[in-house]
């Protein structure tokens, strides 16, 4: 046994000293909750229940569909302390809605989101998410808040708990029909979202509908939720950060001190549009033949289409400034070109106008059968099995590229990584003087995500000793993740096309509440024009028509898992303490295919017109006993310590293994894959005090630890891809995952007190500081998803009819991965939310939830003098009209 599991055991065992004389069995269940009807009465209630536990957790609830000011379920996480919430997965910037949730200063891949206890299978719409970058997080834009019954966020571990979430779990649970009050209720909720920033109202609907029989024995329920949003984000872009100038750049034989200096390579005036609509709905059965025995049936299905039109004028900083000498008085600072003009000359082209369309979505589906059995005073058993399916898909791809402002020169500076680049381009920026530069895409991109499951969990009770009970079980689970392009485009002559089509242009004050000076007058084809010339002068051809065809082979991959584990548990309680002791064993299969560009056709198994590979496979097995101790002692009457070890696992990102090698013709970088990564091992250690210190009054502080062994971060390789540019392969510069060792370390500090019979305030501030091994490009040793300081502050007020409540949320600065061969960051940022509520009647309630109220602008970063981007996405104003009965 290695040296980590030893030193955790002996921890463990030491736990014992604490025992005393066996008592009734506790929960182990540690309830810190925000409430939505009858705050004062529930947050009063969850406090008790916190009293009682053991584990340490974290739980939202929402009795009444969608009252919190929250339209996903990562909203309703974000004001919990340890908490931390991110808006995109991989290189789409930030928008106006919660997509990924982690824990405690660490990435979203390594927590773990279940959904009843179960596996949610999970996809984007973002086509570099379905493909390039896909890791085991969950996006949370598929879960609509309305779904939610509560949310356990599971920060120490348990024997019992899926294996998965190395620094936890979140377990969405749903309502169940023999759940309810009364024999039938309806629930529904009609109102619209109005987007300020793309001044756009639209619908908002969702329903309830549940029977159950006067026996209790036989319920079903229905939920079904309709939503539709505008979104519109204006943006400065520099994609692919800055470029280094070398000795061997022309420009370096005039001006040698130019030499090892970061230049923009791109600087882009981006106006992205987008239509969210995600539908779905929620079945659940229920039937009890006994008191002791309930069969359980429930599906699940959740789509959301996304269209997009993303539109980028960018000075093509990479076109002119390696040969082209800037002006004299340029200025060079701390490495950077900071300020520089450039004179116009005939023949280059100062800008380039990337204009992209596609047709995306993503949806997730499962369907379960649980089986809930008391086979005797003493033995409980509980089975669950299912199937769980998630898809995204970008069909289409209508991009057209064009070069512009020929001879017109270029100029810009920068201010460091807080405000926005002033750039700007000369000459004519007109339709007639735009020059065609080509196409890419118009690609199939599939990512497929499947999941069959099986658990079955015991639990033996005693009526004596210092065992109260022993839980144990056993899980498999068939997992499969798959990318795949099968089929695409090939161009024609779309720009003759294209030049007569329609056209538009950015809106009046477009970009305005980023600052910074940039182009903004701009123009655009119509999403409409753009995929009629791109359709009608295009072949499509797929996979099977060989070399000739469109089957892109590097953008495919393959992997498969199976997952067995095992597990025992055994609770304890005495007169002042109670807890859990248990051991889980994983084992682990992973079968995995991928394919390498190769340069002979002798050496190809597939080829087509993006080249020639040759397929790979590989084999890594894997196998763990994983420890886990909860403790808690009561101090005092209002006293509680809580003390919790553990060891826990996740497994790497699925295109960490899998994803071939790919990049940008533009840039000359990429991404790729490492099938002989190891899983992530954490040793974890937590210690939480709380003082209860008036009726719905706590105050806690607690510490935590994380050991990290074989962390996943990212290194610079050199390897060779196929080049749509020159048909042959090149060097790239590719970002590829590495395992190194990690650790993060951090305190939480929670506030709740009520302000006489109506107010209330809640805080909660976590610390958390994470290092790596590693060592990045730019010198640092930076932890991914690490925000060293994360805080929430909120007050409500509540009577019988007027409940208003306000929160702001501030997330500092944290790691993401390479941008390129670059690490980038995004910057801290705060958000604002309030929610107003009137209860008119006992059957209608009003509400009125706004979000992102102080307008943030998510900010992004190479360095401290780069920036990277710059991303407004206005306010969100959600009207509802509730209906109960």
């Amino acid at each position: 046994m290695n040296t980590r599991t030893s030193l955790l055991s002996a921890a463990i065992v030491s736990c014992l000293a604490f025992s005393a004389h066996a008592q009734q069995a506790q929960s182990a269940t540690d309830l810190d909750t925000i409430t939505v009807t009858g705050i004062r009465g529930s947050m009063e209630k969850s406090l008790d229940t916190k009293r009682e536990a053991n584990a340490r957790l974290e739980v939202v609830t929402a009795e009444d569909v969608g009252k919190l000011p929250a339209r996903n379920v990562a909203d309703t996480l974000q004001r919990l302390p340890g908490v931390n919430i991110s808006s995109a997965s991989a290189d789409e910037g930030g928008f106006d809605e919660s997509d990924r949730v982690s824990l405690r200063g660490t990435s979203p891949s390594l927590t773990q989101t279940l959904i009843n206890g179960h596996t949610v299978a999970s996809a984007d719409w973002f086509v570099l998410s379905q493909g390039n970058n896909v890791g085991r997080s969950v996006s949370y834009t598929l879960l609509p808040s309305e779904l939610v019954s509560s949310v356990e966020v599971n920060k120490s571990s348990q024997a019992k708990l899926q294996d998965g979430g190395t620094t936890g779990t979140v377990n969405v649970i749903t309502r169940k029909p023999l759940q309810f009050a009364k024999p039938f209720t309806a629930e529904g909720s009609i109102g619209a979202v109005y987007s300020d920033q793309a001044d756009s109202y639209d619908p908002q609907l969702s329903a309830l509908f549940n029977f159950k029989n006067e026996a209790n024995t036989f319920g079903v329920m229905l939920q079904a939720f309709s939503q539709k949003r505008e979104l519109r984000r204006e943006a400065q872009e520099v994609p692919g950060g800055f470029f280094e100038i070398g000795a061997s750049d022309p420009v370096a034989l005039t001006n040698p001190d130019l030499i090892g200096v970061k230049v923009p390579g791109l600087l882009g005036s981006t106006l992205f549009e987008q239509t969210r609509e995600r539908k779905g709905g929620l079945l659940s059965v229920q039937f009890k033949p006994s008191d002791d025995l309930t069969f359980g049936l429930n599906g699940f299905s959740s789509k959301m289409d996304a269209n997009n039109y993303n539109r980028n004028f960018m000075m093509w900083g990479s076109a002119f400034a390696r040969s082209q000498a800037p002006d004299p008085g340029y200025v060079v600072k701390d490495g950077v070109l900071t300020q520089a003009n450039y004179t116009g000359q005939p023949g280059t082209s100062y800008a380039v106008y990337d204009m992209i369309y596609r047709e995306a979505s993503s949806k997730t589906n499962y369907i379960t059968f649980d089986t809930d059995w008391q086979i005797n005073d003493n033995l409980g058993m509980k089975l669950q099995a299912g199937r769980t399916k998630g898809t995204g898909s970008t069909p289409r791809q209508f991009i057209a590229e064009l070069t512009m402002a020929n001879g017109g020169g270029a100029s810009w500076t920068t201010h460091g990584k807080g405000s926005p680049v002033d750039w700007n381009v000369g000459g004519d920026l007109s339709p007639a003087a735009a020059a065609w530069g080509g196409t890419w895409g118009n690609q199939e991109v599939t990512a497929e995500d499947e999941e069959k499951f099986a658990t079955v969990d015991f639990s033996h009770y005693f009526n004596s000793g210092v065992v109260s009970s022993i839980d144990f079980g056993a899980r498999y689970a068939d997992h499969r993740r798959e990318a795949l392009s099968p089929e695409g485009a090939t161009p024609g002559d779309i720009w003759a096309a294209l030049q007569g089509g329609a056209t538009a242009n950015y809106p009046s004050g477009f970009a305005s509440g980023i600052g910074g000076s940039f182009p903004r007058n701009l123009w655009y084809y119509t999403p409409g024009a753009l995929k009629d010339a791109i359709i009608n002068n295009s072949t499509w051809l797929a996979g099977n028509d060989g070399p000739t065809g469109r089957h892109n082979y590097g953008a495919e991959w393959k992997v498969a898992e199976k997952n067995w584990a095992a597990y025992l548990q055994a609770n304890f309680v005495g007169d002042w303490w109670s807890g859990n002791i248990g051991v889980r064993y994983v084992n682990v299969k992973q079968d995995i295919n991928t394919y390498l560009a190769v340069s002979d056709a002798a050496n190809a198994d597939v080829s087509s017109l993006f080249g020639m590979w040759k397929a790979q496979y590989f084999q890594n097995k894997h196998d763990r006993l994983l420890p886990s101790a909860n403790f808690k002692f009561d101090l005092d009457d209002r006293l509680v310590l809580r003390v919790a070890a553990s060891q826990t696992q996740t497994l790497p990102d699925f295109s960490a293994l899998g994803a071939s090698s790919w990049g940008s013709d533009l840039t000359r970088t990429g991404g790729g894959g490492n099938p002989n990564l190891k899983p992530v091992l954490s040793t974890n250690l937590d210690m939480n005090l709380e003082w209860y210190f008036m009726p719905r009054g706590l105050l806690s502080v607690g510490v935590f630890g994380m050991d990290l062994k074989d962390y996943i971060a990212f290194d610079v390789q050199t390897r060779m891809l196929y080049s749509e540019l020159t048909n042959q392969l090149e060097a790239y510069e590719v970002a590829a995952p590495i395992n190194t060792d990690g650790k993060v370390t951090g305190a939480e500090f929670t506030y709740e007190q009520p302000i006489g019979d109506n107010f209330g305030i809640t805080a909660n501030y976590t610390y958390a500081n994470g290092r790596s091994s590693h060592t990045w490009e730019d010198g640092s040793h930076n932890l991914q998803g690490t925000s060293k300081n994360t805080y929430n502050l909120g007050a409500f007020f509540e009577n019988d009819r007027f409940g208003a409540r306000v929160s702001y949320t501030y997330r500092s600065a944290f790691l993401i991965s390479l941008s390129g061969a670059n690490p980038y960051y995004q910057d801290d940022f705060g958000t604002l939310s309030a929610s107003l509520s009137y209860k008119a009647t006992d059957w209608l309630s009003i509400s009125l939830d706004g979000l992102n109220l102080n307008n943030p602008t998510f900010k992004y970063y190479q360095s401290a003098t780069i920036p990277t981007s710059f991303y407004s996405n206005g306010r969100q104003y959600y009207l509802n009209l509730r209906f109960k009965y």
